[in-house]
């Protein structure tokens, strides 16, 4: 029972039952059945056993301004192991509201910070200012025809969200991701990333355009400067952006994005297909680009996204891949081996 999904009555039930109707931190009477991490990024609701404490009214209220962590709660039910919405990463630590826990005791914005009411609860807990003005780029999810999972990859149930709406499909690069702010600071995936010569390399790139964006805006792009698995001899730039994100963590439109990179002297990823989403003929782009697209032996695969602008909590179902079959993952080593720069266009 403890990793079923059940009714929220049941769900209810057994969190009372499992706890004898006391708070977990205090031993008074419970008065709700607190969902550890908040049900609305479970995509299924997130009724289940071990993502609920029995709290007191005055420990709900703290462990929802997230003064009192779900570690906390979990160490005083003694829940082990930790279940956590999809879209979320094993390997980090999180409070209610989806928000990453640093180990210097900062957070990373989670997809429901800017919520009115998340914004009330946390500014009550006087938790606000431990954000840092970083953040971690989301999950993509595979297409359903993806070829090539790995073991924390995730698939999309379906592709309904994409139906009537326009689309931009381009070529998924094997290179790193990268995320630069208005303040000038550069990260990969994770924004503790450490300094490596194919990163500084980037750097000096974003170092003369940064300045030129507002307060609070991002720009994420693909580093190819380094040979991973594939060896690119024809690229337009060592730089490849694929989205830019505003103050309220809002990606912009396609049309918006393609106007900052020609503002700033960018690059975008290479588009090969924009229109309304039609299932069929995306499928068929990749016996089109498979062996190789302008001028390269061979590609990775493709990313679709709307063309619309949408907000960080909506990505998992505004953005979609497709990885080729057999596609090496060399995260792991590439960074440890002798660097090799790809090369641009002659």
């Amino acid at each position: 029972m403890k990793n079923e999904l059940m009714t929220r009555d049941n769900f209810r039930n057994a969190v009372f039952e499992r706890d004898e109707h006391k708070c977990v931190i205090c031993g008074n009477p419970a008065q709700d059945a607190h969902h550890i991490i908040e049900r609305r990024l479970w995509s299924d609701g997130g009724y289940y056993l071990n993502n609920g404490a029995s709290l007191c009214g005055e420990h709900h209220i703290k462990a929802e301004q997230t003064i009192l962590t779900c570690d906390d709660i979990r160490r005083a039910i003694g829940i082990e192991k930790v279940i956590l919405p999809e879209q979320l990463y094993d390997d980090n630590e999180y409070d209610k509201w989806g928000n990453i826990l640093l180990s210097n005791g900062t957070r990373v914005k989670g997809e429901l910070f800017f919520d009115e009411s998340v914004q009330k609860v946390m500014q009550d807990g006087d938790v606000l200012r431990f954000f840092v003005p970083y953040v971690k780029y989301p999950r993509t999810y595979h297409f359903p025809w993806s070829e090539n999972l790995q073991n924390d990859d995730r698939m999309m149930d379906d592709v309904s969200n994409f139906i009537g709406k326009e689309v931009i499909v381009t070529i998924k690069k094997d290179g790193e991701n990268t995320s630069c702010y208005f303040d000038g600071y550069v990260h990969a995936r994770s924004i503790d990333s450490s300094n490596h010569p194919s990163r500084n390399y980037i750097k000096n790139i974003l170092g003369s355009v940064y300045y030129e964006l507002p307060e609070g805006w991002r720009i994420c792009a693909e580093n190819v400067y380094a040979k991973h698995s594939i060896k690119y001899m024809n690229l337009d730039s060592y730089l490849l952006v694929f989205s830019i994100w505003n103050e309220k963590n809002q990606c912009l439109s396609w049309d918006e994005t393609v106007e900052w990179c020609e503002l700033l002297g960018l690059k975008t990823v290479q588009p090969i297909y924009c229109g309304i989403w039609d299932e069929a003929k995306i499928k068929g782009l990749w016996e089109t680009i498979k062996h190789g697209y302008d001028g390269e032996q061979f590609e990775e695969g493709y990313v679709v996204r709307v063309t619309d602008s949408f907000n960080y909590g909506e990505f998992r179902k505004c953005v979609g891949k497709f990885v080729r079959k057999d596609h090496v993952q060399t995260h792991a080593f590439w960074l440890k081996q002798k660097l090799e720069p790809n090369e641009l266009k002659k």
